[in-house]
């Protein structure tokens, strides 16, 4: 079997014949494997597939090592062995570490990425399975229905309205119509209308198809294998580092040179000027700042997987910290999903009256009705038999035994709930009144209609937008009569919806009609049955996470197709809005985005509810809102909401519900559908992004004071104060340890009380460049007088003098990672002494530190001796002091900044 060419001008079932498949059966499990080994798998990233010798490999390739390198080779070339042998030893060091922390970083990321793999439907053996798309092969069976992704290259069997938006693939955004018959075989590929190409998006209808192409074979797949392996994508924050980087390659090389040329022109021997010139470089350039950075966003991704949000692009986790409005959808996001039918609104006997019918619930599972009265209505009467009757034959949803496990749209399982509660079960109904045709909710008619057949007649059943119900009637059923609907009454009924809505409920237009056939318009001539009110409860986590954004600067606002008096109910009830009329928009009031001047624009900033609105809706409110300089967080759930989260700076898919088009548009995915998530994501981000700020700090600081310690010795005339082996065992252990600790601490107490950061702010501002400059020139000071004192004071030989400097810096680097808390966090409960990482990271680097100097094979190598107790005196006042004056000076800036 050989899959044809050109799989487009064949017939259905030549198609099928060539691909040796069954259209009812699919494919058994020998021809799968088969065709899975001679055609290959339905994957197309395994090239991108990071090995373990290429991630090596780059670990040597990076201008840092080529120093290293160099200076071993030029060590041994002056025949300085030990020397050459130990910076080789550092240089491999470096190399593994920063091998086993990139190799899982990118296995994390990796992993990570399995999370969001691509599911898809497939018929074999005669029925329908869910399996990963990679596993799809040749002559796979394969349905699609609106708002799938098209998992591989389909040839059409059958279509029912059928149709795909394939821009992802042709860059045309006009929806493609499908059909089955066969199309000339040189016809173009926005032509081939019987086929339906992997990664693009069913909109609407459904069908299925045989699969004729898999992997790199699609059309997609050859787009793919024609352009060179792409670059992975540089998010804005791996920017900013990479330049950050480049500039201090330069600063610091210069300053190496400088003090190396200084060095030997005062007489120092020419070798060890090299290496220490190496040495300084090494310790200036944070080396180890791409690695830090990837584990905190990997870790970060992470912590937000555990809190039900899937971030799809690296990308978004520097956003969410600066997200500065979130559009919320209310439905199952801010409310619970779990709807109950509350309240009928009927005409029990006058037509002028529309009375509402309270529906009580037991405890056993039995529910009744009483007016506001307290009047028991029976649940025979007409208007409330025929009000059930409706609700539940015009539904698609199936109970389960628990609530956990009923099947459908939360609306429609209410109201079947509610016929078993006063015994009228889905299924007794459907045999006495067996249903004949579907008519689907759509958005332009937003109403739904089921045919059925009962004693010989046909009857229609419908419920949709209490609006368009009660327009589409023009009678109306009171008592047991049916009466005209005239406008008057219309107005009326229209009343009673506002006034159901206005208490946060959903309400829901039930009416029924009779046929004569079932080809009939289905909204034509309506007999309006009543209006049912459904409670969906507000999620508990809800309120404290929209305090929480108020606190952070983040505004909310409500994004919903809900009518707006439901809306701003619930809104009101949430305390996101008051209340007021001008807090409230509809989307007729967006129809004219377009045409909106900047002062009308600016109105809609005001807005706390955004009622009744479409797609395009929110694709509009989106761009208005980023041209006032917001930054955007949007939910969707549907096919069309995909353009919306595409141009949202933060597009959030629902995970429960949501089709595959609005997870594969969007940036992160809501596995629980909760507000609570997006706020716990953008809490996140902040923490994220002030890490990676925290760990740049801390590692410029201590390689500037290096830089400075040595440079100015030098510069005085004096002799190296720390030898470059010296320098590069530090740089090992702070550059490592305490800098990957701080890159993983958690939430500063008051990380969400402060605005959202400027996503164009540096990373290093002014004021965090004063830190590093202040607290490098402080360390290095505190270390020059510790060597002062040791070697002019106390009379310390020199390896007893450099010992001083070597450990007092050491250790004063240590207690340093405690200078790196915010300025106004708390001195012993703040996120970095709460951070037991920090605690572990600096527990090896103190033991690591006593090696170097009892070790004695390691301290010779190090040229280091073992200090006395007026050593160690000096070596404990000269790093706790580094301590105190950061303190003191953090002390000071939080006192400032109050005032």
């Amino acid at each position: 079997m050989q899959p044809p060419e050109k799989p487009w001008s064949l017939s259905s079932e030549d198609i099928l014949q060539k691909l040796e498949a069954g259209q009812n059966d699919g494919l058994d499990p020998e021809q799968v494997e088969q065709r899975r080994r001679r055609f290959g798998s339905n994957a197309m990233g395994e090239t991108r597939k990071k090995s373990s010798f290429s991630i090596l490999i780059e670990q040597v390739k990076n201008f840092i090592a080529l120093l290293l390198a160099s200076a071993s080779i030029a060590a041994l070339a002056f025949g300085q062995w030990l020397e050459g042998i130990s910076i080789a030893v550092a240089l491999a060091i470096n190399v593994v570490i920063g091998f086993v922390t990139e190799l899982r970083a990118i296995r994390s990321m990796e992993a990570l990425n399995q999370l969001g793999k691509v599911k898809a439907r497939v018929r074999r053996g005669g029925q329908i399975q869910e399996i990963p798309s990679e596993e799809l092969v040749i002559g796979d069976i394969v349905p699609l229905d609106a708002g799938d992704v098209v998992p591989a290259d389909v040839r059409l069997l059958e279509s029912s309205a059928l149709s795909l938006n394939e821009a992802t693939l042709t860059g045309e955004s006009n929806v493609v119509t499908k059909s089955i018959e066969p199309i000339d075989q040189d016809s173009d590929l926005h032509d081939r209308t019987n086929m339906a190409f992997k990664g693009t998006a069913v909109t609407n209808g459904s069908g299925f198809g045989v699969i004729t192409g898999v992997g790199r074979n699609t059309e997609v797949g050859k787009i793919a294998t024609m352009t060179e392996e792409a670059e992975e994508e540089v998010t804005p924050l791996e920017r900013r580092l990479n330049q950050l980087g480049k500039r201090l390659l330069w600063l610091t090389l210069a300053v190496a040179l400088a003090v190396g040329l200084s060095g030997i022109i005062r007489g120092q021997e020419l070798l060890l000027m090299i290496e220490t010139a190496v040495a300084l470089a090494v310790a200036a350039i944070p080396e180890g700042l791409p690695v830090v950075a990837t584990v905190a966003l990997g870790r970060g991704m992470w912590r937000m997987a555990k809190r039900n949000a899937l971030v799809n692009k690296l990308a978004a986790v520097e956003t969410l910290g600066a997200t500065t409005l979130i559009c919320t959808d209310k439905t199952g996001t801010l409310t619970q999903n779990k709807m109950r039918a509350s309240e009928l609104a009927l005409s029990l006997s006058e037509k002028e009256s529309v009375e509402v019918v309270e529906i009580k619930n037991g405890d056993n599972g039995e529910a009744w009705f009483e007016k506001r009265e307290n009047q028991k209505v029976g649940a025979d009467q007409l208007p409330v038999e025929n009000a059930i009757r409706v609700g539940v034959l015009c539904s698609n949803a199936e109970l389960g035994e628990t609530e956990e496990e009923d099947i459908g749209e939360p609306l429609e399982v209410a109201l079947v709930r509610l016929g078993k509660k006063v015994g009228r079960q889905r299924q007794e109904l459907l045999e006495n009144y067996p249903e004949q045709r579907e008519v689907a909710f759509n958005t332009d008619t937003k109403m739904m209609a089921t045919f059925h057949q009962n004693d010989g007649k046909m009857s229609v059943m419908v419920k949709g937008a209490p609006e368009k119900i009660i327009q589409s009637c023009s009678r109306v059923l009171v008592g047991e009569n049916e009466e005209e609907l005239d406008s008057d009454l219309k107005d009326t009924w229209s009343s009673q919806n506002d006034e159901l809505a206005s208490r946060g409920l959903r309400v829901l237009g039930l009416a029924r009609k009779s046929a004569q056939n079932q080809d009939e318009d289905p909204y034509a001539d309506l007999t309006l049955v009543g209006l049912v009110g459904l409670y969906d409860p507000p999620r508990e986590e809800v309120r404290p996470a929209l305090d929480a954004c108020t606190k952070a600067g983040i505004n909310t606002i409500v994004v919903t197709g809900d009518n707006a008096k439901t809306a701003m109910a619930v809104s009101k009830e949430l305390g996101l809005a008051s209340g007021n009329e001008g807090e409230v928009v509809s989307s007729k009031e967006l129809k004219e985005v377009a045409r909106m001047n900047e002062e009308e624009k600016k109105k809609l900033l005001d807005a706390r509810v955004f009622a009744r609105v479409t797609p395009k809706n929110k694709l509009d409110l989106v761009g208005v809102f980023q041209d006032q300089g917001q930054i955007v967080a949007m939910t969707g759930d549907g096919v069309n909401d995909a353009p919306a989260l595409k141009q949202a700076n933060i597009g959030i898919a629902m995970g429960i519900g949501g089709t595959q088009v609005a997870k594969e548009a969007s940036d992160m995915i809501l596995r629980d559908n909760a507000f609570a998530s997006i706020v716990a994501a953008v809490e996140h981000g902040r923490v994220i992004f002030q890490n990676i700020r925290t760990f740049v700090i801390y590692l410029l600081s201590g390689n500037l004071a290096e830089i400075t310690i040595v440079g100015a010795v030098l510069l005085a005339g004096g002799r190296l104060p720390i030898l470059p082996l010296q320098i590069l065992y530090l740089n090992m252990l702070c550059d490592v340890f305490p800098a990957l600790a701080l890159g993983m601490s958690g939430v500063d107490e008051d990380m969400m009380k402060k605005p959202p950061r400027n996503p164009k702010e540096p990373i290093l501002t002014r004021l965090h460049w004063g830190y590093i400059i202040g607290f490098g020139l402080m360390i290095a000071a505190i270390d020059i007088v510790a060597l002062s004192l040791a070697r002019g004071v106390y009379g310390f030989t020199y390896q007893e003098g450099v010992t001083v400097a070597f450990l007092t810096l050491g250790f004063g680097r240590l207690w340093h990672t405690f200078n790196m808390r915010r300025a106004r966090a708390r001195v012993f409960t703040n996120r970095v002494v709460r951070n037991p990482m920090v605690w572990g990271g600096i527990g090896i680097c103190v033991l690591l530190l006593l090696l170097a100097v009892y070790f004695r094979p390691l301290g010779r190598i190090l040229e280091l001796s073992v200090p006395s107790p007026l050593g160690w005196t000096l070596i404990l006042a000269g790093s706790l002091l580094v301590l105190v004056v950061g303190q003191i000076v953090l002390g000071v800036i939080a006192a400032v900044k109050k005032k």
